[in-house]
């Protein structure tokens, strides 16, 4: 279906023209009138779906209806769990904005940079924010933001949010905007938690389900390796050398594990780089710059990336650690394969996680064969003791649990051993 059967202005429609997009996605289908009607929205569809266009375009329709705020408070709230993914979704409103007949000022916010330009950007007022609800909350703190104009929130990767643990913040944030407005989520999944607070949060919603479609799982190539863990970075500078791989995004389960395997490919000449929270927000943002550019060939992330990047032509996704979370898997394969291109997703498993591995195909309805790269075949036994970080999710030792194992280890050693 063309943009143009789904009621947006012409200046919208020559804006998504000239980004390339010519036939509208069936969440863009769904959920762009429904936003346009003012409704409450709770929508679920797969990475790559087109997502942040479809609340991207129906908040602007929206807010040209609206009457110009002579303060010039924000009127649309976009919320999001990464700094990464705000400053993607600033970028896609920004460029459908260009075309508006009145111009709209769009702020995106966000930590681990100085807050002082993002005050001084916000003298004047803004129509649009984008932030993650830290940073957001340091505006409010300095009197640099008044939320009491918005009528339209939207929190974009809801799911994620309420993995990481944004509750609080997110509790602060509601009570500092109108409760008559409209409230949209949006996310790739739909745990529980995310039930509850829609449950609490959305007023008679319409609900949107877009579920993966085949054409999508069948251009990614899925395959799965079993190795030992201490030899999972040869296995993987021999699988870069062997098929000549242009980029490749590796996914590890912790900062430490980002910046070790990239030092180690760094020294046999192939370049790599870290990609994690405690990066500065400089060197995350020329990483991605590089990388897009193919100025370098790894990037080794944490779950931090596994969600909202666009990477456009992504070869190869790596699980060089296993997602804790069956459901990341998806959102981490879901990296390369976009938009007709074909990717190839491979997953390391080590013995101790080859029961993990069977419950995440389980839960995907997956039936991949256990392959085994000559050379690199594993010697470990199938031990909990020999999984790596970031084991299956729920399994790992408590700091209660190690206590107690060191208490009765002393309790059963020999006296004067």
């Amino acid at each position: 279906m063309p943009f143009s059967d789904l009621g947006l202005s012409p200046a919208l429609l020559a804006s998504i023209a000239a980004l390339g997009h010519l036939e509208s996605t069936p969440i863009q289908r769904m959920a762009i009138p429904a936003i346009g009607l003012g409704r409450d929205i709770l929508a679920t569809a797969p990475t790559g779906s087109g997502k942040t266009l479809a609340f991207s375009a129906g908040v602007l329709q929206r807010l040209g209806h609206k009457q110009a705020d002579t303060h010039r408070l924000p009127q649309v709230l976009i919320l999001v769990p990464t700094r990464e993914l705000a400053i993607q979704v600033g970028e896609t409103i920004n460029s459908l904005a260009k075309r508006l007949p009145s111009a709209t000022k769009v702020s995106v916010v966000f930590g681990g940079i100085s807050i002082n330009p993002q005050m001084m950007a916000m003298r004047g007022g803004t129509d649009v924010v984008v932030a993650t609800t830290g940073r957001l909350l340091d505006l409010v703190d300095h009197n640099a933001l008044v939320l009491s104009g918005v009528h339209t929130l939207v929190l974009d990767e809801a799911d994620r949010m309420i993995d990481l643990g944004f509750s609080e913040e997110l509790n602060r944030v509601l009570a500092l905007i109108p409760q008559n407005r409209q409230s949209l989520f949006f996310s790739a999944t739909f745990p529980g938690a995310l039930v509850a607070l829609a449950g609490k949060m959305l007023q008679n919603p319409q609900r949107i389900d877009i579920p993966a479609p085949t054409v999508l799982l069948s251009e990614i190539t899925q395959r799965a390796i079993q190795v030992d863990s201490g030899r999972r970075t040869q296995l993987l500078r021999h699988l870069i050398n062997e098929h000549k791989w242009k980029r490749v995004l590796v996914f590890v389960a912790t900062k430490h594990a980002a910046e070790i395997v990239a030092d180690k490919l760094r020294k046999v000449r192939i370049y790599a780089e870290p990609f994690h929270g405690e990066l500065t927000q400089g060197k995350r943002m020329q990483v991605l710059q590089d990388f897009k550019a193919s100025r370098l060939k790894v990037v080794v992330a944490t779950d931090v990336a596994a969600r909202g990047i666009d990477i456009a032509q992504l070869p190869v996704v790596v699980n060089y650690d296993l997602p804790r979370s069956a459901t990341d898997y998806t959102h981490r394969i879901g990296r390369t394969g976009r938009a007709g291109e074909q990717g190839l997703a491979v997953s390391f498993v080590c013995p101790a996680l080859v029961p993990h591995f069977q419950l995440i195909q389980k839960r995907h309805g997956l039936s991949l064969a256990l392959e085994v790269v000559a050379e690199f075949e594993p010697e470990e036994a199938a031990s909990p003791a020999s999984a790596p970080n970031g084991g299956i999710k729920g399994k790992r030792p408590s700091k209660k649990d190690k206590l107690r194992a060191e208490a009765a280890r002393l309790q059963d050693k020999p006296p004067n051993s």
